[in-house]
């Protein structure tokens, strides 16, 4: 069984890592808000006093942050001084491409396999598992991280590489946003 670090368990993330605990993934949980974490523990995930203590064993991380400033700060606080190497790193959060390309350049550096995979679907597809995410990666890491976001989603494209999860959504959010108009 994997087990798999969920950090961020906010009105997306919530209802994504409660996917993973259905799909009888092990999650390990970490939040900042105490009803969060009790709303994980009522969903089956296993809380984690922090960041740090939630990616010690994982064999993947999954983040769903507010801004590249927070995903910024857990990667380099929390995730790369104490993730083991050989887990995957999948951002899901909506942030800019040069946040997503720093993170996973950082990543790499220290031997991590990164992914920015943003979503595409709202708080209903998230509860629902039926999100699409536009992922940024290596080629080789696609099918793993396709695997790892099953649970979550109705479809997962592989965009390109670093970045291009990310430059994806801002094309889905201006096309969007033009139907809207």
């Amino acid at each position: 069984m994997a087990r798999i670090a969920f950090i961020g368990l906010g009105n997306m993330g919530s209802g994504m890592s409660a996917n993973q605990a259905k799909a009888g993934i092990e999650v390990i949980a970490f939040d900042l808000s105490a009803e969060a974490m009790a709303r994980a523990k009522e969903q089956g995930m296993t809380p984690a006093a922090s960041g740090a203590e939630a990616v010690k064993d994982a064999d993947a991380v999954i983040t769903m942050l507010p801004a590249g400033k927070h995903v910024r700060d857990v990667y380099m606080d929390a995730i790369l001084p104490n993730a083991p190497k050989d887990a995957l790193l999948i951002d899901c959060s909506t942030i800019d491409v040069d946040s997503a390309r720093t993170v996973n350049r950082d990543a790499a550096m220290q031997g991590f396999r990164a992914a920015d995979a943003p979503v595409s679907g709202g708080t209903a597809a998230a509860t629902g598992g039926t999100l699409t995410f536009m992922v940024g990666c290596g080629e080789q890491n696609f099918a793993e991280i396709e695997g790892i976001l099953k649970p979550m989603a109705k479809a997962v494209i592989r965009a390109g590489d670093s970045g291009a999860g990310q430059a994806a959504k801002i094309c889905n959010n201006m096309l969007l946003g033009i139907s809207m108009i």
